[in-house]
């Protein structure tokens, strides 16, 4: 059986989990998240703690008990705690601005790029070089951050773009004559 399947999911104060056959809700102070049931996968609740076991003996049960483990985790954490990325923008000139849910950025293109923000997840602008990007859903907030990056990713010689707070540019050294 996997490893992480095996580990229990404590389940924090203030936070509702509801399972169903086709589906598990999970509602907290962040809001509420929805993911189909598999039927590969059995789901026990006692006692504010979620046991995560495959439902037979094959190979994609075990596998998926633990990936099931993992996205239940991710939506418990997500309602109670939330998500963040946070993006960096490199270059002379670039700026961004949150108002509401779009972002606006200034990259060095001849016109500006609006990005907007989908339900449940928000933007902020720290500086005009900083992006938060926060939300309940791991999974969109990294989505919206990896979208927001290819839209200028870090360019190899000089380093200029949009890149992760935490990534790590390798420059390439230019051409010698």
């Amino acid at each position: 059986m996997s490893r992480v399947g095996k580990m229990p999911i404590a389940v924090p104060k203030g936070v509702d989990v509801s399972i169903t056959e086709d589906q598990i809700t999970v509602k907290g102070a962040n809001g509420t998240l929805v993911r189909q049931a598999n039927t590969l996968v059995t789901i026990k609740s006692d006692a504010g703690v979620l046991q995560v076991a495959p439902a037979n003996e094959s190979v994609e049960a075990d596998a998926m008990s633990g990936t099931m483990r993992a996205l239940l985790n991710n939506m418990i954490n997500g309602v109670s705690k939330g998500f963040e990325k946070k993006l960096t923008l490199v270059g002379v000139g670039f700026r961004a601005q949150a108002q509401g849910q779009k972002l606006n950025l200034q990259i060095g293109f001849s016109h500006p790029v609006v990005k907007d923000m989908p339900a449940g997840v928000s933007v902020a602008t720290a500086t005009p070089t900083e992006i938060l990007i926060k939300g309940a859903d791991r999974q969109v907030v990294g989505q919206i951050a990896a979208e927001v990056r290819a839209i200028r990713p870090p360019e190899p010689y000089k380093g200029k773009g949009i890149r992760y707070a935490d990534e790590r540019v390798v420059l390439k050294e230019t051409k010698k004559k």
